[in-house]
């Protein structure tokens, strides 16, 4: 008997993950579904459900910048197909996303129909882009590359501390909200700078906003 498949659905939006919910189960008859609205919560889904099929992944949620989380779900788990489903919908947004190893990249404004076409064909192992985006938009480049497999490298610890110096806290900050010391925060740095090839907070910290995505501007505040 084949088992049903899972997928886990990340967006801090509930109406979002309801509308996704739908197409999933469109898509894929008897499907199982996991929600998560943070990339805190994304991982912890990953990690209970190592079987999952797909994970559709918005990329401005909390504890994520743009493509970090992206690279880093890529990372930990390269068994688990990400599609990214985002507001962001620029072509060359697009493009990054399939160069950071998504296997796809669905527009939120797109149809409940086109969003369960693109899952179905994300499961049946293809890559998946609107069709007027899907040609001729040009690689990412070198460095980026360099610095999306090091980002990959870094530990769920080592990530959270990253994603945390990009939001302006200090080690002592940092600290507090992880319930560690602060020489373990410091430990961390000095990880994730050299696994970054970088030398100081500042260039870590630059160096992340290279992924980082404009969110798509809201009439909503």
């Amino acid at each position: 008997m084949q088992l049903a498949q899972k997928i886990i659905i990340a967006d801090d939006h509930p109406l979002f993950r309801a509308a996704l919910k739908q197409a999933v189960a469109q898509a894929v008859p008897g499907v199982a579904t996991v929600e998560a609205d943070s990339l805190a919560a994304v991982q912890e889904a990953v990690d209970q459900n190592p079987d999952a099929d797909l994970v559709l992944l918005d990329i401005h949620m909390p504890g994520t910048n743009g493509f970090s989380g992206l690279v880093f779900l890529r990372g930990q788990n390269p068994g688990i197909p990400v599609v990214v489903v985002s507001g962001s919908e620029q072509p060359h947004v697009m493009k990054r996303a399939l160069d950071y190893g998504a296997s796809g990249f669905i527009p939120k404004s797109a149809p409940l129909e086109t969003i369960s076409d693109a899952i179905k064909a994300v499961l049946e192992g293809e890559e998946w882009l609107p069709q007027e985006v899907a040609d001729n938009l040009g690689d990412v480049s070198e460095e980026d590359q360099k610095f999306a497999a090091a980002l990959a490298a870094l530990t769920p610890q080592q990530f959270r501390v990253l994603t945390m110096l990009t939001e302006g806290l200090l080690n002592k900050q940092i600290a507090y909200e992880l319930n560690v010391s602060e020489a373990t925060i410091k430990a961390h740095v000095t990880a994730i700078l050299r696994k970054l090839g970088v030398h100081s907070r500042t260039q870590a910290v630059i160096a992340a906003q290279r992924l980082g995505v404009e969110p798509p501007k809201t009439d909503v505040e």
